[in-house]
């Protein structure tokens, strides 16, 4: 087992982390940014490195001033979080070639799942259902419009390289598809320096589910059953939630085996998602694989009681899984509380925290990284809160959760949390109704201001 682990993130995750190790008996290293000064993983962690000023590519996603905090404390393992170098093949194979344990995927893999398109291709070679579409990177726009035509209108432009929605257009007809082409490669370049575009058919009204999965390098995979991420807007995640209102036996049994066939085909290593995109008739289809820890990992901890983040550190440690699959016996929701005004188009709320009550309860957890007096900066993700409730059914937790946000009053700046509250007194909300599209119709409305 590591000795010690230097988390290369910030918030409420490099804290979670933290967590875990300090009840492992593992040390911890917290890296930070001029910005993060007072943030509580710098706190909560053993030693702390400084590794640059607030802008993330000059601290967060600089790989050489994380490797040397690693080196200059000894740190045997890095975790990465989420986001920033979680899925960064280079960090990767860096921390090989320095004899330091990335606790994530190897290189190769979150080279061969990160490409979009090389993805979906090697989800085919297993097996598991896939959405008609290009086959790999589309070179021109006329060949764009051939496929179009084969696969059917409307379709779904996509960056290779994609993520957070960046660089995806839905195109309904040739009718202004040159528009949407030529803007979807912009963004993909500017976002990822790469402006590989492929198509899919577009699946219309589709639930987001996802499975949970953990592998070891022995070859074995398990899956801990699944998530309904269906409410987003523009492509990020809201609320999940777990079981999904959607599932049934069947499909998830049938899901279930076609995310262990993946990962058990790459011979995937560590804690990873296989998300997919089901339709109205329960139809699944492979949209793309997350090499490293959700954010919304909670609630699948707390519907199997189940420490993902020890069982990532076990497997990489060389640990091998159980092999057994686990299904939810609660039902768990969770909001992700953002420092954003949900009145004002969700436009980000950096800023000082001047009171802040936190709610709890039984079957009420929270993630946060924040207190009051905690100054928000604007350099980062606007996540600042995750606010977890677990039930006996689901309309239980959703009366947790009504009642959870209701005690949690932050001060000084714009949060998320009323949105948060009319969603769940929404009926479609309620009696599960709801698909990707819920937020195109949505109007926050003033009451819960």
């Amino acid at each position: 087992m590591f000795k010690k682990i230097l988390i290369a993130n910030r918030g409420e995750i490099a804290l979670r982390i933290i967590r875990t190790c300090k009840e492992m008996g593992i040390k911890t290293v917290a890296v930070y940014s001029v910005a993060d000064k007072e943030s509580l993983h710098v706190k909560f962690a053993d030693e702390a490195v400084c590794i640059g000023p607030a802008n993330s590519a000059d601290s967060y996603l600089k790989i050489p001033n994380i490797i040397a905090a690693a080196e200059i404390t000894n740190a045997d393992a890095i975790h990465p979080g989420y986001g920033f170098l979680s899925e960064n093949s280079r960090f990767s194979k860096i921390c090989d070639e320095h004899k330091i344990k990335f606790i994530g995927a190897s290189a190769d893999m979150i080279e061969r799942m990160g490409d979009k398109a090389s993805a979906i291709a090697t989800m085919k070679e297993a097996g598991v259902p896939t959405i008609p579409g290009s086959g790999g990177i589309i070179d021109s726009f006329e060949k764009a419009k051939k496929i179009a035509k084969k696969i059917g209108y409307p379709v779904m432009i996509k960056a290779t390289a994609g993520g957070g929605g960046k660089g995806m257009r839905a195109v309904w007809g040739e009718d202004g598809f040159l528009d949407l082409w030529e803007s979807a490669k912009q963004e993909a370049f500017a976002s990822f320096g790469n402006d590989g575009m492929y198509m899919e058919k577009l699946v219309e009204d589709p639930r987001h589910i996802e499975i949970q999965i953990v592998a070891d390098k022995f070859g074995k995979a398990c899956h801990l059953s699944e998530r309904d991420c269906s409410i987003q807007r523009r492509h990020q995640k809201l609320t999940e939630e777990t079981p999904s209102p959607f599932m049934t036996d069947n499909l998830r049994e049938r899901m279930g085996k076609a995310a262990v066939k993946a990962s058990e085909h790459i011979k995937y290593e560590g804690a990873g998602t296989i998300e997919f995109l089901v339709d109205k008739n329960r139809n699944f289809y492979f949209m793309e694989m997350n090499t490293r820890i959700q954010v919304e990992h909670p609630i699948t901890e707390q519907v199997i009681d189940y420490d993902l983040i020890k069982e990532q550190i076990k497997v990489a440690s060389g640990i091998k899984v159980s092999g057994e699959h686990y299904f939810p016996k609660l039902h768990s929701i969770e909001c992700r509380i953002n420092a954003e005004d949900p009145f004002k188009g969700f436009r980000p709320s950096p800023g000082k925290i001047t009171n802040l009550h936190l709610p709890g309860g039984h079957g009420v957890r929270l993630d946060t990284h924040v207190y009051s007096g905690y100054i928000i900066p604007p350099n980062y993700d606007s996540m600042i809160a995750k606010l977890i409730v677990t039930a006996q059914n689901r309309e239980e937790a959703i009366d947790k959760m009504r009642r959870a946000l209701d005690e949690f009053i932050i001060e000084g700046i714009k949060t998320t949390i009323p949105f948060h509250r009319q969603l769940m007194d929404h009926p479609d909300y309620i009696s599960g109704n709801y698909t990707t599209k819920f937020m195109e119709d949505f109007q926050i409305e003033e009451k819960y201001a």
